[in-house]
């Protein structure tokens, strides 16, 4: 079994916890023709009324400056992997299992499969976990 694994560079705005907040925010990408692959919003507890909204990929300079009119920048962290393959039983508890292992903790998971191909994105605090973690994963799908 083989997977497809990539670095996803994301970029994170505030965003207004009202109804629109979110499709507000997705608008001037929209406009410039961004072909989005990962969103993923949730509140601010430190910020009461706010949200954050992470989003990727964006390419070429329209979008980029559309994000940036916008309110977004590219952040730093967390470190994000795009995962893709074919799915089977218990994948997700054997990836997740050897990552705990390793000692390499996520900030967050998230994996969806259609038919039998499955996508997933984890994120990382450290560049190096996320390499870990890659090592990791390639070391899965060649077994």
């Amino acid at each position: 079994m083989g997977f497809k694994l990539d670095r996803v560079h994301v970029w994170s705005s505030d965003v207004e916890d009202r109804a629109g907040g979110v499709a507000s925010k997705l608008s001037p990408l929209a406009q410039a023709d961004a072909n989005l692959e990962f969103i993923f919003t949730r509140r601010q507890a430190d910020k009461p009324g706010t949200g954050v909204i992470y989003v990727a990929p964006l390419s070429g300079p329209i979008q980029l400056r559309a994000a940036k009119a916008a309110g977004y920048h590219e952040t730093a962290e967390p470190i994000v992997l795009r995962v893709e393959g074919d799915n089977e039983a218990g994948l997700a508890h054997r990836l997740t299992q050897q990552w705990a292992l390793a000692g390499i903790s996520m900030e967050g998971l998230t994996m969806a499969v259609m038919g039998k191909r499955f996508v997933g994105f984890a994120a990382f605090d450290t560049v190096n976990d996320a390499n870990r973690a890659a090592q990791i994963l390639a070391d899965l799908g060649s077994a």
